[in-house]
């Protein structure tokens, strides 16, 4: 099958990518202070307005029918106004994009529950995403606190996401997984998918093997899914090959029925083109049957954000 080919075969679903207007709204990340070195690289060429209509010509050649749009970084005084905003755009667009929301909120926040239904009075949201990337490497940094898995506080946020019929995205590293697979196995009524292939950002055999013992806790919990994304924040320099393996083995641990993969769009734009990234899943999946593929690329994320 020619490239070509492989990217018109069969639907698809962007399960993971953002979008951004800088002179509209704000996002503190992007827009003060000096940019920031971050585990995917220095963020100024991310200062820049990644509109709709952007995104939408880079997934333009792959029949992506569907997408999920991802927090990134809104005004945190104003969390709802991000999911309101995303809402809007979807409403503006013929062909709905983007169809689901994974909005942000502060599990462990007095009144949360409160926030999650005002997220919900927008028909496209679907969960929540609260960064827990907490590491000893500044770069690597996201979550202020290491210890959101063993607050009360948050585990009673994380208990609400399921009342209000919501999602949880976890972005994390390998160390923090044996106790997010303990939380998920004691609430299994949250729908749960982690983010960026479990960002297996150390490369030593001490660092995969713990990569690889995380998500097979995780992965014996058949209500948890695995998105495949955001490779180029932990490989910068990747190939296919030096995707290949990585990909094999996350689809290995989690089966082909629960994983989905996504672009990270705009923030794996620093290391590749979207047409590049999506042409090298598509030749690292090319074995696998062509329904397979589909369940992959298309029908496991319809399935998990209800799209």
């Amino acid at each position: 099958m020619t490239t070509e080919e492989r990217r018109r075969a069969f639907p698809k679903v962007d399960a993971h990518h953002h979008i951004w207007d800088l002179d509209a709204h704000s996002y503190p990340w992007l827009q003060e202070g000096p940019p920031r070195q971050r585990v995917y690289g220095n963020s100024a060429p991310l200062r820049r307005n990644y509109r709709i209509e952007d995104y939408l010509a880079d997934v333009a050649p792959f029949r992506v029918e569907k997408s999920v749009y991802l927090q990134c970084g809104w005004n945190p005084a104003d969390p709802v106004g991000e999911t309101r905003y995303a809402q809007a755009v979807a409403e503006a667009q013929p062909e709905g994009f983007p169809h689901g929301i994974v909005a942000h909120s502060d599990l462990d926040a007095p009144g949360v529950e409160d926030e999650l239904k005002r997220h919900c009075e927008s028909p496209n949201m679907r969960g929540i995403r609260m960064l827990l990337s907490h590491h000893d490497t500044p770069a690597y940094q996201w979550a202020p606190r290491g210890d959101y898995l063993t607050d009360p506080a948050w585990r009673r946020g994380y208990e609400a996401l399921a009342r209000q019929g919501l999602s949880f995205d976890a972005q994390l590293y390998p160390h923090q997984m044996p106790e997010l697979a303990r939380i998920a196995a004691e609430v299994p009524e949250v729908p749960l998918v982690i983010d960026h292939c479990g960002m297996p950002i150390e490369r030593e055999s001490g660092g995969l093997a713990r990569w690889r013992d995380g998500m097979a806790a995780l992965a014996a919990l058949p209500h948890v899914h695995l998105k495949i994304s955001g490779l180029g924040m932990v490989d910068h320099h990747w190939t296919v090959e030096s995707l290949r393996p990585i990909v094999n083995e996350a689809v290995g641990i989690f089966g082909p029925d629960r994983c989905m993969f996504a672009s990270n769009f705009p923030v794996d734009g620093l290391k590749s083109s979207l047409a590049t990234l999506f042409d090298a899943f598509l030749e690292i999946l090319a074995p696998r049957p062509l329904p397979e593929q589909q369940a992959l690329f298309h029908d496991n994320a319809v399935r998990f954000y209800r799209l």
